[in-house]
């Protein structure tokens, strides 16, 4: 499962702007990769006032993160436009400046990552991954989101 955390500053990012952020991520990310919406992990993180600096001094401007965790094996191109896709979400949803936007993706090799209770399939391989589980996991996996 990709894990998207976006990092802000404490209080600037109110409940209906978390929830737009995290469906669009889930919709990108599932457009960008062909990835299933239940992959998508979305965690938002508060950063205390005097908890954030940039250039070895406090922070003083508006700063949005996103650091992405994502299945490796994605072409160059999947990730650009995951890139431009979220950092134009991010801005969309809080009126923030592109330019403050700041997203990074880390890979993860799929066989280092367990999720479900189960190592993750490489990418392509989603439906066999799913397939293969008892019915009780795979009708609890589609019913994410829903």
């Amino acid at each position: 499962m990709p894990t998207y955390t976006v990092m802000t500053a404490a209080g600037r990012l109110t409940d209906p702007q978390k929830r737009q952020i995290a469906r669009d991520i889930t919709h990108v990310h599932s457009q960008a990769t062909g990835a299933q919406g239940f992959f998508a992990q979305v965690i938002f993180q508060a950063i205390p006032a005097g908890d954030h600096f940039l250039g070895g001094a406090p922070l003083v401007s508006d700063q949005l993160f996103v650091h992405g965790q994502i299945r490796a094996g994605r072409s160059a191109d999947q990730k650009r436009g995951l890139l431009e896709a979220l950092v134009t979400l991010v801005a969309n949803a809080t009126g923030a400046e592109k330019r403050s936007v700041w997203v990074y993706l880390s890979e993860l090799p799929p066989s280092q990552m367990v999720e479900y209770g189960k190592v993750l399939p490489a990418p392509g391989a989603e439906s066999e991954w799913i397939n293969s589980m008892p019915e009780a996991d795979r009708e609890f996996l589609l019913r994410i989101g829903r």
